[in-house]
C-alpha cells in the first residue's frame, strides 16, 4: 500500500516550517543557493544539522562537490528572497544583499540566522541527497521568522 505524491505533499504540508536559503560557492568563487525548508537540526555534540536537495536540483552538484554550505535562515519579511531562491534561470543572488562567512559560503543579510556548515556527510535517500553538516560559525538577530504551511507563507 502507498500514498500518491499529492497525498504525500498534501500530509507533509501541514507540518508547518520554516524557510532557509541553503548556498554553496562554485569552484571560481561564484555564489549559488536555493529556497528550502527541509533544515533539521541533528545533533547537539557534535552540532549538526541537515539539509535534503532534491536530485532535479540544478546545482545539486555544486552542493555535493562542496565542503562547506551555508544556511540563512529567513525572517518575516524576506518572503521576495524566498521566491527568488526558489525560481529556476536567473541569477539568485542579484539584487540581494549577502556576504562571505568567514569559510567562503554566501550568506544573507537581514537573516533571523546565518550558519557556516561543514559538510560531514551525504546520503542518498529516495530521489534527494540529505547533507548533514556540522555548523562551524553561526550569527542570531531578533524577528519574526518566515512560516510556510500549506503550500502558503504566513506570518506568526
Amino acid at each position: 500500500m502507498s500514498v500518491s505524491d499529492e497525498e504525500f505533499r498534501l500530509a507533509c504540508g501541514r507540518f508547518a516550517t520554516g524557510v532557509c536559503v541553503a548556498s554553496v560557492l562554485d569552484s571560481e568563487g561564484q555564489p549559488h543557493g536555493l529556497t528550502v525548508n527541509s533544515f533539521s537540526s541533528v545533533s547537539l555534540e557534535p552540532p549538526l544539522v541537515l539539509i535534503c536537495l532534491g536530485h532535479a536540483v540544478t546545482i545539486i552538484d555544486l552542493f555535493r562537490e562542496s565542503k562547506c554550505f551555508g544556511i540563512s535562515v529567513l525572517a518575516a519579511d524576506q518572503q521576495e528572497v524566498s521566491e527568488k531562491f526558489a525560481r529556476k534561470g536567473s541569477d539568485r543572488f542579484d539584487g540581494v544583499g549577502w556576504f562571505r562567512g568567514e569559510s567562503g559560503v554566501p550568506l544573507l543579510t537581514g537573516a533571523l540566522a546565518t550558519m557556516e556548515c561543514r559538510v560531514r556527510h551525504r546520503v542518498a535517500a529516495g530521489d534527494h541527497d540529505i547533507f548533514i553538516g556540522e555548523m562551524v560559525r553561526s550569527a542570531v538577530s531578533d524577528g519574526e521568522p518566515l512560516i510556510y504551511f500549506s503550500s502558503q507563507y504566513r506570518a506568526c
